[in-house]
């Protein structure tokens, strides 16, 4: 089962379980000749950060669409600069040199986190001294700096430091709105006057943002909104009285134990109750929209206003999540008007891709109504829906939309669900889909689109090559400017002489799967070896694409090893081959995807009789350690050993939105919780099987971890465990702890699974 919200384009497992591709790393296998000198180790994937590519910083695109500015350390200076470059002609101009970032009084210029250029490009809002809150640094300090006077001044000087959120400018860029503590806050710039717009926060209240749930399984995080005339702000707030609370322990920090109380409501248990209100900007009282239905059995999951109006648009989504109604409020008389409703049999999603249209007459909608992921121009009643995008293939997501000259720009991969590349279809519905991605460049697409379309950030990889990325005009894919070629980092990895990975395909009868393969060192067709295979295997995600992966180290040092690596996607994963394929685990996660693993496996086992079926074994992290341990509980026969870390044992014990998405409540589907959960197959563990996890995760609680170790001692099934005091979800928090949990990982399977061809 995935632990993240699907709105997450990124693999959260892929990131923890491949903690070096955070330094992009490359490498692999060596020939013999080289083996001495380059085979990979641990402590040069994990701890010495050895191998690398480059990035290209954080680009935004001017208003005027002609250039876009990024983040660029000074060599000279030894500071880094807020720079922009001429898209066309590539001059470079200093924006904001970092001398104009040191705060009166310091020697040091400001560390830029993040930064927001105001509307009209005439301010910089800096955001610094960041703090997480619970996935990403969302909690910190902010600055602004005038381009024209070069004043910087700080905001909130007498808030609490490192205290505010989500700050952002009124649209005349007069005005900053933040919030700090669960209040949200105005600031006027040319005063240094701050209102505080609310004053019920803190506690079980939470205003401006919102709690663990919506965070993680919405992707919402900043929690209110400006009007178009800045007179007046809308946000969520959020009541999490009655939500059930989850402790967890600090034991390592002091003498005696710390409880840490996490509102956090778990499948088929009370939600908090969340509405929109309305404040102005200058203060006052609040004005809240009623919006039918109980608060806390339905979910409000986005709002903004609408463009030149006193109008927000509200998605209220059902408990259930296959019905998404979407409301017109207006700020002024607060009067609601259900202007659309979407509808699935199974379960739906949330996309971000709303633009409106022909003065607000219409707006884009993203549905799978027709069997695929569209694009749909819907008007403002409601009452007109036409589709934009065409044709057997899912949008993956949009890239642009580009009213001025008439087209969407997206990404698809019709022809092969393992990549991506850029697509155009024109607003009219008219005509086919357009590949603007040229032919050749086999592998997975990326593109940050100026807003007129003209121009775009180029990167492109596949398993064999680091990320290359340019400049490119569109819609004729010229490439005006290499921007990062990872030379350096693609000789890297070509003079290893790494065996890259493999695609293939096996059909299960049901399905055909995607799967890739990684042969070990020395590989000897005529021999057997054991298979490590990597699994997700949950909605959120998929293993199987096109993608460098920083080289997929762990996985290359483990094939140095003597194993051949393995992955498989089965139904339900996130991959492009419509409706079907990812509403068919609809009410049965963890039962149809190792169903299809299964098989899949076995069609594997039959085709290369390199395979050694005696020697197979399994992992994942997340919703993949579910699968681990679905697959180990459910096919003893097929899966010898497995290590599952940060897992779901019991599906009960995960959130609600997550998990009655896809599953219904326990009190609805009881059967498919059972039947889905890893807990209620642990009697039939066979192999060999390592569980680890981290005390401190606030995703997927320790609580899953005892629980299934109880089960197993009940049912005297011995296993290995490791316990990783006050981790989160990816434990990699504290000193050596990535390096200490792939070498506690590389010791089961060497002591577990022979490793080498026989």
């Amino acid at each position: 089962m995935s632990m993240l919200s699907f709105s997450r384009m990124l693999l959260f497992h892929r990131m923890l379980a491949l903690a070096a591709i955070a330094f992009m790393a490359s490498s692999g296998i060596v020939t013999k000749a080289q083996e001495n000198q380059n085979n990979l180790t641990l402590e040069d994937i994990y701890k010495n950060r050895k191998y690398g590519q480059q990035g290209y910083g954080q680009v935004r695109w001017m208003k005027d669409s002609k250039g876009y500015s990024t983040i660029e350390f000074n060599r000279e200076k030894g500071l880094s600069d807020i720079v922009k470059y001429d898209a066309a002609t590539g001059e470079k101009s200093i924006l904001i040199p970092s001398v104009k970032l040191i705060p009166e009084g310091r020697t040091a210029p400001l560390a830029v986190s993040d930064y927001l250029w105001s509307d009209d490009n005439t301010k910089l809002l800096v955001f610094t001294n960041t703090r997480r809150v619970w996935r990403y640094n969302t909690k910190g300090d902010y600055w602004v700096l005038d381009i024209a006077t070069g004043k910087l001044q700080q905001l909130g000087k007498n808030i609490e430091r490192s205290t505010l959120m989500f700050a952002k400018f009124s649209p005349d860029a007069s005005r900053v709105a933040y919030v700090s503590k669960q209040n949200i806050y105005v600031e006027d710039l040319a005063t240094g006057n701050v209102k505080q717009l609310t004053t019920d926060g803190g506690g079980d209240i939470i205003n401006g943002t919102f709690d663990w749930v919506y965070e993680e399984e919405l992707d919402c995080r900043d929690g209110f909104r400006w009007s178009p005339d800045g007179k007046h702000i809308a946000y969520w707030q959020s009541d999490t009285k009655g939500t059930g609370i989850f402790y967890m322990i600090n034991n390592v920090d002091s003498v005696y134990s710390v409880p840490i109380p996490l509102p956090y409501p778990k499948a088929g248990t009370t939600n908090s109750a969340v509405k929109v209100g309305v404040i102005s900007s200058e203060g006052g009282t609040t004005k809240w929209f009623n919006i039918p239905g109980d608060p806390r059995n339905n979910y409000l999951a986005r709002m903004d206003f609408i463009p030149n109006s006193k109008e927000v648009m509200i998605q209220q989504l059902n408990r259930r999540q296959n019905e998404n109604r979407v409301w017109t409020g207006n700020v002024e008389t607060m009067q609601l008007t259900n202007i659309f409703t979407d509808i699935d049999d199974a379960f739906l999603d949330i996309h971000d891709n709303i633009m409106w249209l022909e003065n607000e007459k219409f707006f884009t909608w993203t549905s799978e109504r027709d069997g695929w992921l569209h694009l749909y121009k819907v008007s403002r009643d409601g009452k007109q829906s036409e589709l934009i995008t065409k044709g057997a293939f899912d949008v993956i997501s949009i890239s642009c939309i580009d009213p001025k000259g008439g087209y969407v720009y997206y990404i698809a991969s019709p022809d092969n669900a393992t990549e991506k590349y850029l697509y155009r279809s024109r607003l009219n519905g008219k005509g086919e889909a357009e590949r603007v991605t040229p032919e050749g460049l086999k592998g997975t697409h990326s593109y940050q689109v100026s807003a007129d379309a003209r121009w775009a950030i180029h990167s492109f990889n596949n398993v064999t090559t680091p990320s290359r990325i340019s400049v490119v005009s569109l819609p004729a894919h010229k490439e005006v400017r290499n921007l990062v070629s990872n030379e350096a980092a693609a000789k890297r990895y070509a003079d290893l002489n790494l065996n890259p990975k493999e695609f293939f395909r096996v059909d299960i009868g049901d399905a055909v799967l995607d799967g890739w393969m990684i042969k070990p060192q020395g590989f000897d067709p005529g021999k057997k070896y054991p298979v490590i295979i990597y699994i997700y295997g949950e909605p959120a995600g998929s293993t199987v694409q096109n993608t460098f992966d920083g080289g997929d180290l762990w996985h290359q040092y483990l094939a140095q090893k003597g194993y051949l690596i393995l992955s498989i996607d089965p139904r339900g994963t996130r991959m492009p081959k419509g409706r079907e394929w990812r509403k068919s685990i609809y009410r049965k996660i963890g039962i149809v995807a190792a169903q299809d693993h299964a098989a899949g496996l076995r069609k594997v086992i039959e085709t290369y009789p390199f395979v050694d079926a005696s020697r197979i074994g399994i992992h994942g992290w997340s919703g993949g350690g579910q699968m681990t341990l679905n697959c180990m509980f459910r096919y003893p026969e097929l899966y010898r050993t497995g290590i599952a870390v940060a897992f779901v044992a019991d599906q009960k014990n995960y959130d609600t939105i997550y998990q009655e998405r896809y599953m219904d409540t326990p009190q609805n589907n009881p059967e498919g919780y059972r039947d889905g959960s890893p807990v209620t197959h642990s009697k039939n563990l066979q192999g060999n099987l390592l569980i680890m996890h981290g005390t401190g995760d606030d995703n997927v609680h320790y609580q899953s971890f005892e629980m299934l170790t109880n089960e197993l001692i009940k049912h005297n099934k011995l296993f290995s465990q490791m316990s990783y005091p006050m981790r989160s979800h990816g434990i990699s928090e504290g000193e050596n702890t990535t390096l200490h949990l792939r070498r506690t990982m590389e010791k089961f399977w060497l002591e577990n699974l022979q490793a080498g061809g026989r």
